[in-house]
């Protein structure tokens, strides 16, 4: 099923990815503490920025190993709204 060269494949991949790094990072910071925070990337306000740079992994596979630009393109309109709503409500 991820062997396909498909927009909307994309999207969901580009959705799934950082949901998934946000989960994790979140119960990391959760179970070892407040102690750890003073790590940068550990912060929670960093964690929406840290799933939007792991989209990259599905987007360089796609669109290096497997030649799928439309896979990658869904991956990459995915990215990039991330990081337009990211920017524009840390700005608020």
């Amino acid at each position: 099923m991820l062997k396909k060269d498909n927009w909307l494949l994309g999207v969901i991949i580009g959705i799934i990815v950082p949901a998934i790094i946000f989960v994790v990072l979140y119960l990391i910071i959760n179970i070892t503490g407040p102690g750890y925070t003073n790590i940068p990337i550990l912060k929670p306000k960093n964690i929406p920025l840290v799933g939007i740079f792991f989209n990259m992994i599905p987007f360089r596979y796609y669109m290096v190993n497997l030649k799928y630009d439309n896979t990658g393109r869904g991956i990459l309109l995915v990215t990039i709204v991330y990081a337009i709503l990211f920017f524009f409500l840390k700005m608020n």
